[in-house]
């Protein structure tokens, strides 16, 4: 059974990584993948007790995790859609070319900590197709963004996917993350700056916008109200967790009613600039269904092979190649990332390392939400923003392997050094 049951994960997941190849989706691999594994397990083991002990709580959990990303996705959407970007745009088009690097690598940072990386990489993008004249320094930009973007994720609960898992799974708590990682993430991010910078010294050529210019749809203070709203709605979440033990997916749905009361109430005020109804389609676009079902179809591939004790058993055995040293364990999950999708990874090892080994917010923990999160930014398939990046401006695998991979495993390895050296047990 034990056999069978990891071939059919495996061959799963191969699928998945040859997507293009197939021309399937990978959500559709993903769900028929959970399918034959759960079918497997009800095959041998002919108790529907005890596969409903094992699946119903892995569903539940899985699904609370998708209504969180859901409505993270709901809010930037509804930011987006009503131009709520449009002044951060005009601010980086304004500052000088010597300050601009720095500029669009914070400004990453500092959204992805607030938003998402993915959906960070998607608005930068945008922003530097306005600002950046076509020509090859605007790929140095990019790869950047892919490196900003993951390390600012790395440090926020809300931030990465993969660090979302961990706070939602009780593995790391909200304050204890930042404290303990934002100086690695933020490292990562200055070194990997620093010599972006200095390959475009001299290359870079911005187009500048017309000060005079305004927001071509709806009013400065209509997407300013937005873009606060649902700052403020993203933020009060971790708050509302640690205060009240209100659940995060919970506190979520409530800035997603906020956001539609105040953009029910604000409204009106644009149809005076442009006529028309809310683009209920156009807010329903730009939320990524396909990464959530994704999402939740890969969390109940791993439910199986915990219910078949395979990965109880990997553990034992990954301990006794390596013994005790979290450090190897952690960077090489961090490396491996880059290869291989993290969210299978680190929803196997949650379930690898029950809290009674390793409990709330311990050292291995919180290098590992750093070295999953930084360490996708090795090659471009390696994290969301990298495959984002590519698809949206068709850059080349191998321009990134040549010119981005080493820079961002220097900033990679420089924050984890930091982190071991400053928190090591």
């Amino acid at each position: 059974m034990v056999t069978l049951i990891v071939s059919i994960f495996l061959l799963g997941y191969l699928a998945i990584t040859l997507e293009n190849f197939f021309k399937v989706s990978k959500v559709w691999i993903a769900f028929i993948t959970a399918l034959l594994l759960w079918g497997n397990l009800y095959f041998w083991h002919r108790d529907d007790d005890i596969l409903l002990k094992q699946l119903v709580p892995a569903f539940v959990e899985g699904f609370k995790i998708v209504l969180f990303l859901l409505g993270a996705m709901t809010i930037v959407a509804f930011i987006d859609i009503q131009d709520g970007f449009f002044t951060i745009t005009k601010t980086l088009a304004s500052i000088p070319r010597s300050r601009f690097v720095w500029a669009i690598s914070i400004t990453t940072f500092c959204l992805s900590a607030l938003l998402d990386n993915l959906t960070t990489t998607i608005v930068m993008v945008a922003i530097i197709n306005k600002i950046i004249e076509n020509n090859k320094s605007k790929w140095y930009l990019l790869g950047l963004v892919i490196i900003a973007a993951n390390a600012g994720g790395a440090f926020s609960p809300i931030g990465d996917i993969t660090t979302t898992m961990l706070w939602m799974g009780g593995q790391i708590t909200p304050i204890k993350i930042v404290l303990h990682t934002f100086l690695p993430s933020f490292v990562c991010l200055v070194i990997s700056t620093v010599i972006i910078q200095l390959k475009l010294k001299g290359k870079l050529n911005t187009i500048a916008l017309n000060k005079n210019d305004t927001n071509p749809a709806f009013s400065s203070l209509h997407s300013n109200a937005l873009f606060y709203t649902g700052i403020v709605c993203l933020l009060w979440i971790p708050f509302l967790k640690f205060y009240f033990n209100l659940p995060a997916y919970l506190g979520m749905m409530i800035g997603v009613v906020i956001m539609v009361l105040i953009t029910k109430l604000l409204w009106p005020t644009v149809l005076l600039i442009k006529k028309g109804r809310f683009p209920l389609s156009g807010l329903i676009k730009k939320i990524d269904l396909q990464s959530g079902f994704f999402f939740f179809a890969i969390l109940l591939c791993v439910a199986a092979l915990d219910a078949a004790h395979i990965l109880p058993e990997l553990a034992i055995k990954l301990n006794n190649s390596v013994g005790n040293n979290l450090n190897l364990v952690a960077i090489g999950i961090g490396l491996f990332s880059s290869l291989v999708d993290n969210i299978p990874l680190i929803a196997a090892l949650q379930h690898m390392y029950p809290l009674s080994r390793f409990p709330t917010d311990h050292y291995f923990w919180e290098l590992l939400a750093y070295a999953s999160g930084t360490g996708g930014s090795c090659l471009l398939i390696g994290s969301a923003a990298g495959v984002a990046v590519m698809g949206l401006e068709k850059m080349d695998f191998f321009w990134y392997l040549k010119r981005i991979s080493w820079i961002a495993l220097i900033g990679y390895l420089s924050g984890a050094i930091l982190y071991m050296a400053t928190f090591s047990q």
